[in-house]
């Protein structure tokens, strides 16, 4: 999968790939946001808003903060 072709991604299944790679949930205040981290120290935060998918930017922007690549991601999914 190259960076061109991210897909957007519900934020269930966003959870669901950060949840197989050990990344464990520590929630923020709020119920629209709720932050992963990973015990190497690695972290991002996650909106969840029902009905609304993760787009292309924000995915590559939370991939960044994960250390992960398009590909090794699309692997994932």
């Amino acid at each position: 999968m190259s960076v061109d072709r991210l897909p957007t991604i519900s934020a269930k299944d966003l959870i669901s790939a950060l949840e197989r790679l050990g990344f464990r949930r520590r929630t923020l205040g709020g119920t629209s946001h709720v932050r992963y981290v990973h015990a190497d120290g690695r972290r991002t935060t996650v909106p969840i808003h029902p009905g609304r998918d993760i787009g292309r930017g924000l995915l590559r922007k939370i991939l960044r903060d994960i250390e992960l690549t398009p590909d090794e991601f699309g692997k994932l999914l």
